[in-house]
Order: C-alpha cells, then structure tokens, then sequence
C-alpha cells in the first residue's frame, strides 16, 4: 500500500467530518447559510485534497510534512472562503495556497536544520523503480537549493506542471516563471555537478 493513502484518508476525514471550525463562521449570517457555505467548502476542497497532497509531497518530500501542509492550508482556505467569487477559480486558488505553505516550510526548515544533506528530506520519484545513482545526486542537490528553486523545479518536473500553471499559482508573469525555471536549473546542475567532485 502506498504511504500516500493513510494521509489522504485523514485528510478526507478531515474535510468531509467538521475539521471546519464552527468559531470561524461570522455570526452575523443565518445558520441555514453558514450551513451551505460550509458544505459548499468541503465539497470543494475534498475534490482537490488528492492532488493537493501529491504537490505538497512534492515540494516537500516527505508524507507527514506534505499531509501537515494540506491541513494547513484547509483551514486557511475555510478562513478566506468569502473571497471567492467564482467556484470554478478554487481549485488554483486552494492550489496557490499550498503552495505558499510549503514554501514557508522549506523556508523554515532551512533556517533551523544543521547543513547536514542526510537530515534533508528527498524529493519523491514519479516511479518506483530502483533509482540510477544520478538520480540520488539530483535529489541531494534539490534538498540543498533555495526553497524557492526548489518549488519550481518540483511543480515543473515532479508535478509536470506548464508554465502557464505554475504563473497562476505562483501569481507571476509567465516570463517570470520561465527564467526562474532556468537559473533554478542553472544551480541544479551547479550544484550536482559540485557533488560528483566531492565524491570522487
């Protein structure tokens, strides 16, 4: 069984048994509204729980920390649900939202974890074959990269993400994202190549 499937599992627990605190819901509207708010939230974001989690994962490489941020950004999404005006822009609008937490986790993480590459966390694998010893570079290379290249190389290469996606979730110009992509992979490979030095 894939180590995914117990986290998705909560996750869905979560969205579909009351994890939506009742304390959140302004007290000036009806209950029958805040009811169908509340209803109209959860069968949204449960729609998008899975993928959600697959791009946490991600970014983070790890199945708690990517389960921890999906939660996360569930309660902040039910926070702000009153700024969406059109349902069919949740998705990229929830999407953007997990984005930012993980990027402050890495962010985070780096700023109190020793230099130490075995205590970083590895990007996953879109398959699960026996990984060539260059792929083990690559994924120790990642986990030393800013947070920030480390986010778009995951949405563009491990989520296969366009270009024009990853501009709406991270809320820059298309040009943008393709220039980051390039200096992020500059130092990908700067940094890869750096390691096959050391280990010689």
């Amino acid at each position: 069984m894939s180590t995914e499937q117990p986290a998705l599992a909560d996750l869905r627990s979560m969205a579909t048994n009351g994890a939506v605190d009742q304390k959140v819901t302004e007290r000036a509207i009806s209950r029958p509204v805040a009811d169908a708010r509340r209803v109209a939230f959860r069968r949204l974001a449960e729609a998008h729980l899975e993928e959600c989690y697959r791009l946490a994962n991600a970014i983070l490489g790890d199945p708690t920390e990517a389960r921890d941020a999906v939660h996360a950004a569930f309660l902040r999404a039910w926070q702000r649900f009153s700024t969406v005006r059109d349902p069919a822009r949740f998705e990229w609008w929830f999407k953007s939202i997990v984005v930012n937490i993980c990027r402050n986790r890495l962010r985070h993480a780096r700023r109190h974890r020793a230099g130490d590459i075995a205590d970083h966390p590895t990007l996953p694998v879109p398959d699960h074959a026996a990984r060539s010893h260059d792929r083990v570079l690559v994924e120790q290379a990642l986990a030393r990269l800013e947070p920030d290249d480390r986010v778009i190389l995951a949405l563009r290469f491990y989520r296969d993400l366009t270009v024009e996606q990853i501009a709406v979730l991270l809320d820059v110009p298309a040009g943008t994202v393709k220039s980051r992509l390039n200096r992020a992979l500059e130092r990908l490979r700067g940094v890869v190549a750096l390691a096959q030095v050391e280990g010689r």
